[in-house]
């Protein structure tokens, strides 16, 4: 019987101090659609905006970009569903960007940590570590999160209950 295989990645919210990550493990049989539903779910994110994976394969100078294909604007963009993660992510080191709420602008960095043998009776796919909540969806984007922040810290200020709940 032939083994399956498990990817593990860590995910890296860009620009939030401290830093919010998740390690997550995915079937290494995952289209790119697949890592964007694992991220999702792993980031507490609820899937309500558009997204985009890109990467810059060794020895090229031009990034790819896979995503949900927009004819509108001929992108040469890679539909996600079709692209295995297998034909990118080949060893560990091998990364790529993931942008999710293209008008809040969250950036994540993606960064293949391994690949393993599926755990027998294991659920894939699976986070296994992190550290902190991610900010809610539309809350502003960077700046909007670091004011939700402020807001909660401080029982006086005006928004401070309307926000608490």
């Amino acid at each position: 019987m032939k083994k399956k295989i498990a990817y593990r990645f860590r995910i890296e919210l860009m620009e939030i101090k401290p830093l919010i990550w998740r390690v997550t493990e995915v079937p290494s049989t995952y289209t790119f659609w697949d890592l964007h539903v694992a991220i999702q779910d792993s980031m507490g994110w609820l899937d309500y905006h558009l997204h985009s994976f890109r990467l810059l394969p060794p020895r090229k100078r031009k990034s790819i970009l896979i995503r949900i294909p927009d004819d509108e604007y001929e992108d040469n963009s890679l539909a996600g569903w079709e692209i295995p993660l297998s034909q990118f992510f080949k060893e560990p080191g091998d990364e790529a960007t993931y942008d999710y709420d293209f008008g809040g602008g969250w950036h994540h960095r993606i960064v293949m940590e391994g690949i393993y043998l599926q755990e027998e009776g294991k659920q894939y796919p699976n986070c296994i570590f992190g550290e902190r909540a991610c900010p809610p969806e539309d809350c502003g984007g960077v700046p909007g999160y670091y004011n939700l922040l402020d807001i909660l810290r401080n029982k006086a200020h005006e928004e401070h209950d309307d926000m608490n709940q």
